[in-house]
């Protein structure tokens, strides 16, 4: 899915900065980054060294960021998964869920045109290496239960029953069909998929309102 980056308060410790290079010390840096060594050499032919030494910082401060190379790939995933939150609990309560999904998967995914290119390059590394198709389904675990936790309080139920893990399941299925064929025609629109996905989603969930 789509990931956008945050940026948190560098972390000047440990750094090893290369001769005439400023360290890199963000979530989002060390990941665009690690992308373009991902995209140039191949995951699986990048290091943690590779990386540290490419973004100027010590390895053991790499890993204050990203606990693996493969969170590296998903950038600041947890801060992205507390904004969407935040955004859904904004929702008025009168806006039927269909809409409200809708909205959400939206907002989530758009993209400033200038981020498009490293946009592109993450999600064909986090849909088609093998190395992280299993780290990603963790990712999309966590995603799904924020969607199913929203439906879960506008429906009244546990967020673990089977109706709002529903709901989190078709939002993913959603993204990542319009994520497929934007990887397969670069000249489509990520956004006009998303809502293309989601006004047929709708018509499915628009009767729970």
């Amino acid at each position: 899915m789509a990931v956008r980056e945050t940026t948190r308060a560098p972390d000047p410790v440990d750094t090893a900065p290369q001769p005439g290079r400023r360290p890199v010390t963000s979530h989002s840096q060390i990941s665009t980054i690690a992308i373009d060594l991902f995209t140039a050499k191949g995951f699986d032919e990048t290091s943690v060294d590779d990386i540290a030494e490419a973004a100027g910082i010590a390895r053991r401060t790499l890993f204050r960021y990203f606990p693996s190379k493969n969170a590296i790939a998903w950038g600041d995933f947890d801060a992205h998964l507390d904004a969407m939150r935040t955004r859904l609990a904004l929702i008025p309560d009168d806006l039927p869920i269909a809409q409200a999904l809708r909205q959400a998967l939206v907002t989530f995914n758009e993209v400033p045109d200038g981020e498009l290119g490293n946009h592109h390059r993450r999600l064909r590394l986090l849909l088609e290496v093998p190395a992280l198709q299993a780290y990603s389904m963790l990712m999309y675990a966590d995603w799904r239960q924020v969607i199913a936790g929203f439906c879960a309080a506008r429906l009244g139920v546990d967020a673990d029953e089977h109706l709002p893990q529903t709901i989190g399941w078709l939002c993913l299925g959603t993204a990542l069909a319009a994520y497929e064929q934007w990887l397969a025609d670069p000249d489509t629109d990520l956004i006009d998929l998303i809502e293309a996905g989601s006004d047929l989603l709708a018509v499915g969930v628009a009767a729970l309102h």
